[in-house]
């Protein structure tokens, strides 16, 4: 789904022009920058967490020359999904929230 698509479907759902759609994306986005650029963690109850994680500098390679080259640290943007969206996606797939194997569709059991 690309942004626009997101958009388009907040302005389908809310009833609002796709104007209004778009900056209440844009701010919800922007928001979640802000936070992360002041080290905050940002919790989505149900959704997902983001959060920074730091990468310690480090010796690189530059694969064209093959030179060594220092890679500085630098702060990375971590998404943690929320146990009820990864349930939520594996029960669209046709298996249970609790992990167990669903029997199939036309309620026979065993091969066939």
């Amino acid at each position: 789904m690309t942004k626009a698509e997101l958009v388009e479907e907040v302005s389908r759902v809310s009833d609002l022009t796709k104007k209004h759609s778009e900056v209440i994306v844009d701010t919800v986005f922007e928001s979640i920058i802000v936070a992360l650029k002041r080290g905050e963690k940002i919790e989505l109850r149900g959704f997902g967490s983001f959060r920074l994680r730091k990468r310690e500098p480090r010796k690189g390679r530059n694969p064209k020359t093959g030179d060594k080259v220092d890679v500085p640290p630098k702060r990375v943007p971590y998404f943690k999904p929320g146990k009820e969206l990864k349930d939520l996606i594996n029960r669209e797939t046709g298996e249970p929230a609790d992990g167990t194997t669903a029997p199939p569709a036309d309620g026979l059991s065993g091969p066939r």
